[in-house]
């Protein structure tokens, strides 16, 4: 018998779903510039997140932010949608 290979698939469905949550909240408020600020996060993002979703959170937010739909401010937590963010709603 084989053994299983060492580095396993990760799946990207959890990522998504958090990226998905951070979207939804936006289109909610949907205006751009719209900024969700740590309280925002806690209640509406880390509240809701399982144990996947939480190992991957931050992985999701830098994809966010490296694709241009959210900007981070100086304190690294409050999240500003962006224009391309806001035509991606």
């Amino acid at each position: 018998m084989k053994s299983p290979p060492k580095n396993k698939k990760i799946d990207p469905a959890p990522k998504n779903e958090v990226k998905e949550m951070f979207m939804k909240w936006f289109k909610k408020n949907k205006k751009v510039g719209q900024i969700m600020t740590k309280q925002d996060v806690v209640t509406n993002i880390l509240k809701r997140l399982d144990a996947k979703q939480d190992d991957v959170l931050e992985q999701a937010m830098n994809e966010l932010k490296s694709s241009a739909l959210v900007e981070t401010q100086e304190d690294g937590v409050t999240l500003v949608l962006t224009q391309k963010g806001f035509d991606s709603l």
